[in-house]
């Protein structure tokens, strides 16, 4: 590995790249694309296309691709060589600005909630000039936005760039008032932590569960799992070390700034946390970084997992949403200062953030839904599926003062100290974190803690950026139509504050009788995916996302019969993979034991009439007995499925037949296979067990 600054960006035509390549004004018409949204000229595009060709060849590139981000969850790519033919028989190598801007993949095997017959094929990928090309793997990747033949939104790069338009838009408005005329553009930044747990692959290819599902099926627990504490922040192994290794060397050549990486709770588990950076960029960066993590761990004979919750009884996966506003002067405007209570601007704009959340709880807990996703929120390892924002003590008690008119009185910053001389002494944070929170604020940015590990960040800043550019708006049209500034400041703040206060909690989001304090609030507790996605289509939902032009109605329509439609093929193939492995490995293992046992317990009497045989008797007993039930609850599961041809449900009604009937089938048979297991002469078990899987790498 070279040092860090020979290898970082490498692999990026980047804004150095440009600046070294390109002719002067070429550069200067592509940074006014990049940084005001001006359209870029044809004769431009084709100059960037083809010093971006030859930079790439240089490092070894032979195609091209368009790298965009359906409504699969993952990335998508079609790789085009640079040749081109020639008359006497050769090739030469050309990259057109046309094909740099705009590409036509296949639009009709790709989820578009019916925005798209199977027929109508074309589609279009557009070039998001705002983040840098790469190279991965011999391959110019474009980044690049995904739509239909009729202009609708196929993807998850398009809605968040509209989101990102309307922030910039109302942040702007806002600022204005406050007499700052030097700020020309305001984006949202964000700095995505992403968990994964790493398994020996030779383990994950021996369970079919973790290989057509992500996650554990079946599966008893081990002895030891995380009781101890130990792992979290414990010494990293060292073939985890190696692997995160190549990891970060090979994300810092596409720019990826990874900086943080520990072990987590859970065994098996660790974590990656990378610098802030401009929403739509990380987004991309997040999307490489799954990816790398997927493909490098495989060459260390390892197998990352990244869905939700891989394995019972252990802490599942999450992916905290680092969430901030940044001017491109330089300025955080969620950064309180030393004297919040003074700082009206940074006021106004936390009251922002409280009335989005407050107003639009429904499609936050939207943006983070999944099957995977529904087994972590309220487990007691992540935060509850009700939403709240906790702001800590100082911020707290500054909004109750601005509430009741009251002056605040500040109080100097107290050093930290434990006692011990030599330890440094320096000024206490003005408030504890809050890992039980869902939406908590750390000192100049929110955490949003509730996406899922495997989720696209997208979806999530789309909500968080358009809420918000909601609040701003009504902000900025209370003010802009007021002759006193000052007071209709002041009432703004304090009224916002009144009416939304009931989604500021500090306490433990754990705790049950939260529960029950949430719904005296009035505070949505949407435990499923099934619960909450009807909630997408609420007119006000409608009217939020249509108004800033981030979704068109039909294009939220659409959303809303793929999440639906994800989750129950999601589910289906579960049982399915459940049914396939009890029937044709768990219960013939169970079988051939008790077979053992029967074949044992005829030996032993036969050999000595008066032997002790209490342990073969009582335990071939109680393996028949849950053989026979597990028969039972497969049987069972197998007629939910067959129920489900006979039921005509549309994609709601499926998604929660599947969410009540044939989740709750899996579970029961689940369980009677895992007390199986449990009991069963280890040789007979088909699959590498928990205890393997957990500390398997070493």
């Amino acid at each position: 590995m070279g040092t860090i600054k020979s290898v970082f960006a490498t692999n990026v035509f980047n804004d150095s790249v440009m600046k070294e390549r390109l002719p002067k004004e070429t550069y200067k018409q592509l940074q006014r694309t990049i940084k005001e949204g001006r359209h870029l000229d044809n004769a431009v595009a084709n100059v960037v296309a083809n010093a971006m060709k030859d930079w790439a060849i240089e490092k070894g590139a032979t195609h091209f691709t368009h790298w965009f981000q359906p409504m699969t969850g993952v990335t998508a790519e079609k790789h085009d060589s640079f040749i081109t033919p020639t008359d006497d028989g050769r090739v030469i190598l050309e990259f057109s600005g046309k094909e740099l801007i705009q590409g036509e993949p296949d639009a009709s095997s790709f989820p578009s909630g019916g925005l798209r017959a199977t027929f109508e094929a074309r589609g279009y990928t557009a070039w998001d000039a705002t983040s840098y090309a790469f190279i991965k793997e011999k391959t110019l990747c474009i980044p690049t936005a995904f739509c239909s033949y009729g202009g609708e939104a196929l993807d998850k790069k398009t809605p968040l760039l509209r989101s990102m338009e309307a922030i910039n838009r109302q942040t702007l408005r806002v600022l204005r008032l406050f007499g700052d005329t030097e700020v020309t553009s305001v984006k949202t930044t964000v700095g995505p932590e992403q968990e994964y747990f790493l398994v020996e692959k030779e383990m994950f290819d021996r369970r079919p569960d973790l290989i057509y599902t992500g996650r554990t099926l079946f599966g008893a627990k081990s002895p030891k799992g995380q009781e101890l504490d130990d792992h979290y922040f414990g010494t990293i192994k060292t073939r985890v070390a190696a692997f995160m290794e190549d990891l970060d060397e090979e994300l810092w050549k596409l720019g990826v700034l990874a900086k943080t990486e520990h072990n987590e709770v859970a065994p098996a588990q660790h974590e990656l946390a990378p610098v802030f950076t401009t929403t739509n960029i990380a987004t991309d960066h997040n999307q490489l970084t799954m990816e790398l993590m997927q493909r490098i761990a495989k060459k260390h004979g390892l197998v990352c997992l990244l869905h939700e919750k891989p394995f019972a009884g252990v802490n599942g996966s999450g992916k905290h949403n680092n969430w901030s506003i940044s001017t491109n002067t330089g300025k955080n405007l969620l950064d309180p200062g030393d004297t919040p209570h003074e700082n009206a601007q940074f006021l106004l704009f936390l009251c922002a953030v409280l009335k989005a959340v407050d107003d639009y709880q429904d499609l936050l807990r939207i943006s983070v839904a999944s099957a995977g996703n529904d087994h972590r929120l309220g487990a007691n390892e992540a935060p509850p599926a009700i939403v709240s924002v906790f702001l800590g003590t100082e911020l707290t008690e500054i909004l109750k003062a601005i509430e009741k008119d009251e002056q605040y009185g500040s109080r100097e910053k107290e050093l930290w100290k434990v006692g011990v001389h030599t330890l440094p002494r320096f000024p206490k944070d003005a408030t504890d974190r809050n890992r039980t929170s869902p939406f908590a604020f750390t000192g100049n940015k929110f955490e949003f803690r509730m996406l899922g590990s495997s989720d696209s960040i997208s979806g999530a800043n789309i909500v968080l950026n358009t809420a918000v550019a909601e609040s701003l708006s009504q902000f900025a049209d209370a003010l802009e139509q007021s002759a006193d500034f000052n007071g209709t400041l002041h009432e703004l703040i304090r009224s916002t504050i009144r009416e939304h206060r009931r989604i500021i909690f500090n306490g433990n989001g754990y705790d049950e009788q939260w529960i029950a304090e949430a719904e005296k609030r009035g505070l949505l507790n949407l435990r499923t995916t099934p619960d909450c996605l009807p909630y997408f289509i609420k007119e006000k939902n409608i009217d939020l996302f249509t108004r800033h032009k981030v979704f068109s109605e039909t294009e939220i329509r659409a959303r809303y019969e793929i999440l639906l439609e994800n989750y129950s093929k999601l589910l289906n193939i579960e049982a399915v993979t459940m049914l396939d492995m009890a029937n044709k490995d768990l219960l013939p293992a169970y079988s051939a034991y008790a077979q053992k046992l029967s074949d044992t317990l005829n030996a032993k009497k036969a050999a000595a009439p008066d032997a002790d045989c209490t342990f073969e008797t009582e335990r071939l007993k109680q393996i028949s007995a849950l053989t026979g039930d597990m028969y039972r609850k497969t049987q069972a599961l197998e007629g939910t499925l067959l129920d489900l041809v006979q039921k005509d449900f549309d994609e709601l009604g499926r998604a929660q037949y599947y969410q009540r009937t044939v989740f709750q089938a899996m579970t029961q048979l689940r369980i009677v296979a895992d007390e199986l297991e449990s009991i069963t002469d280890r040789s007979f078990y088909p699959y590498p067990n928990y205890g393997d899987l957990l500390f398997g790498v070493r």
